[in-house]
């Protein structure tokens, strides 16, 4: 039996990377905040699990930035496992407790290319899951994903769940990623979902997105849709670089740990500085209710071959990144976004909106 236990998600200030030693600067501050969030939140039950959000150890500069991705793959990635993995599952033996963190990190089978990747280290300090991001924030992450490359994927890894959403098996419960942009897609938390994921990581969300109710939204919509608890933790504090003394808060806060019914049960709504969210998760709780429930325990009521229909016909391009380095803001505009609009309208799926002649039809640019 898992006893009831608390969930940390840090809120940590953080300093954009120019080189891969930058990322030292980040990693000690993660370890004092961690140090006051276990003691704090320990009081009443023990933390078993530190969520790091998305961006804590490099920043965001090759979104900002618009970053040579090779260039960043070659003095910024780092390597799963590495020494900035193995520092912290130094603080996961010392807390004695799960952690969830990401970086931007190279793959031996993509020279010269970096995945954004979610990992798990257990209180032993192993990494006991590794999840490669399926979703960048489109318009402007460099990173490539699975589907960005999926002939070799498939080839690689197979055509399963277990090779776009990992989920592990472990003392507190199945743990599985849900990164930033992926959970703007339902369809990501439920491949976690049908995978078997009952405590799920939900990256960090820019403002004005957080500030506009988008992050709580789908937080919220994610947790009940599928019956998990979600631990989502935005960033605090960004600096562009570790030399920098102008801070701002670009993420906005909105950090919560919300339960299997989509109800918060803890908050932070804060993000000008360092800080953490805590919430209690009790995995028999989930577990008795998706056994007992007759209504809305969902994934039960799946009627998957209608489902199929909606996703017959191929929308995004595979393979985008197959043989070529990902594109810069303005070429990613040009070569798929644009021509993406273009596509839901050529398939009747969105009505162009009248550019203001009296026959309506063609907007022009998009």
């Amino acid at each position: 039996m898992i006893e009831p236990y608390q969930a940390i998600g840090l809120v940590p200030t953080m300093r954009g990377i120019r080189r891969r030693a930058d990322i030292t600067v980040n990693l000690e501050h993660i370890s004092h905040l961690i140090k006051a969030a276990s003691w704090l939140s320990s009081l009443d039950l023990p933390v078993r699990l530190i969520a790091i959000p998305e961006g804590a150890l490099q920043g965001f500069n090759d979104e900002v930035l618009d970053l040579d991705h090779e260039t960043f793959a070659r003095e910024c990635a780092i390597d799963v496992p590495g020494p900035e993995t193995d520092y912290l599952g130094k603080l996961a033996r010392q807390w004695n407790a799960f952690v969830m963190a990401q970086a931007k990190a190279r793959h031996p089978e993509f020279p010269g290319r970096f995945f954004n990747v979610g990992f798990v280290l257990d209180p032993d300090g192993e990494i006991v899951l590794k999840h490669h991001k399926v979703v960048p924030l489109l318009p402007v992450e460099h990173s490539v994903t699975p589907h960005n490359v999926w002939d070799k994927w498939i080839e690689l890894y197979g055509r399963t769940l277990d090779a776009f959403y990992p989920v592990a098996d472990t003392a507190i419960g199945r743990l599985g990623f849900l990164m930033a942009n992926e959970g703007s897609y339902p369809e990501n938390a439920r491949g976690l979902a049908m995978n078997g994921a009952e405590v799920v990581y939900r990256g960090p969300y820019p403002h004005p997105h957080t500030g506009n109710g988008l992050f709580e939204i789908q937080n919220r919509a994610r947790a009940l849709d599928n019956n998990l608890y979600l631990i989502a933790c935005n960033v605090g504090t960004y600096y562009l670089d570790a030399e920098s003394d102008v801070p701002i808060d670009t993420f906005g806060g909105g950090s919560a740990v919300i339960d299997y019914r989509g109800q918060v049960v803890g908050r932070h709504a804060y993000s000008g500085g360092s800080s953490w969210v805590a919430g209690t998760v009790d995995v028999e709780a989930l577990r008795r209710f998706r056994a007992a429930a007759q209504w809305d325990n969902w994934l039960k009521d799946l009627t998957t071959e209608q489902y199929q229909l909606i996703y017959e016909r191929p929308v995004y391009p595979k393979n985008l990144y197959l043989d070529r380095a990902p594109y810069t803001h303005a070429e990613y505009r040009r070569e798929v976004i644009d021509r993406q609009v273009r596509l839901m309208h050529e398939r009747d799926i969105w009505v162009q909106p009248d550019n203001g002649s009296p026959e309506g039809g063609d907007s022009g640019a998009v």
